[in-house]
């Protein structure tokens, strides 16, 4: 029998709740299967943190792998406990395939806290239909509240699956704007296009001139799609004085297919820590990952 989101998100908490939580869960989830209110449904998936801790879900290894067998994209890494709680009760819903079912779960939105957002959001993948809530995640794009962006935005393939164009340009932008980790954005390298860059090489112009750094991770919104425009924005950036802006620069340089100018500017690199990166990047390590440490590093240094 194929396992599904459901079966793998009640095994993860199996092993990890003490028998309080894990009855309440079990009957509160059969409460929802048996059919309840719209409010009752929200009420209860408020309700869930009263009985449900607040920590780290810490998925092993295994468990990220039956993840991603489950649903591509999928990586419950940064999950919580009470998160992946409440999208147990989400999925509990025997009539999430119906417009009732749906009904209810765009209900649930209207009375969120932040934690049941993040929550609701995480789980549109996971829904059967799940473009009909697409205009549901663009309103969390659109948020300034940098938790609940990332639930929908990062980590899951919802965006790259079921936004058109505009709205996934959008995604990649805000994502820089909030700080949130834009590498985390999965299929960000199989959408990045001519007009993406623009954007991208626009917001970057603006913060140059107003006298502000360049967000590394904007330069995963470059690609091949750089253009010579691209190419001597990152070249700019390449002959700055911020390390961590410079090492961004040199993989994005890579990704851009320009390896012949990242290979000259390597031969002429000072700073051991960047030329190891352009290094690493020649040999073709530069894929979104890549930026991961770069996000922490620009984090600590803010």
């Amino acid at each position: 029998m194929t396992m599904t989101s459901g079966d793998l998100v009640n095994d993860m908490l199996r092993a990890r709740l003490d028998a309080r939580a894990s009855d309440w869960l079990s009957t509160t989830a059969a409460e929802i299967a048996g059919g309840v209110s719209d409010d009752r449904f929200a009420s209860l998936l408020s309700l869930a943190s009263r009985y449900i801790p607040r920590g780290a879900l810490e998925p092993t290894a295994e468990e990220r792998a039956g993840a991603e067998a489950v649903l591509a994209g999928w990586n419950p890494e940064r999950w919580s406990l009470l998160e992946t709680a409440r999208v147990a009760l989400i999925l509990a819903r025997s009539d999430l395939d119906t417009d009732a079912g749906a009904t209810a779960v765009e209900s649930a939105f209207r009375y969120a806290d932040m934690g049941e957002l993040c929550a609701l959001y995480r789980s549109l993948a996971h829904l059967p239909g799940p473009e009909r809530f697409v205009w549901r995640a663009g309103e969390g794009c659109r948020t300034n509240m940098t938790a609940v962006f990332e639930a929908v935005a990062c980590d899951t393939p919802f965006p790259v699956t079921h936004f058109d164009d505009v709205a996934w340009r959008q995604l990649a932008i805000k994502a820089i704007f909030v700080g949130a980790p834009l590498w985390r954005v999965v299929g960000l390298d199989r959408r990045v296009d001519s007009e993406l860059a623009r954007m991208a090489l626009d917001l970057a112009d603006e913060r140059r001139s107003a006298g502000r750094s360049v967000p590394p991770e904007l330069w995963l919104c470059l690609g091949e799609a750089s253009g010579e425009r691209g190419l001597a924005s990152l070249e700019q950036e390449l002959s700055g004085s911020d390390t961590v802006g410079r090492k961004a620069a040199a993989i994005a340089l890579a990704r851009a297919g320009a390896l012949d100018r990242l290979a000259r500017h390597a031969g002429d690199e000072a700073d051991p820590a960047v030329r190891s990166t352009m290094t690493a990047a020649l040999e073709g390590q530069h894929d979104a990952r890549v930026f991961g440490p770069l996000h922490d590093e620009a984090l600590a240094a803010s």
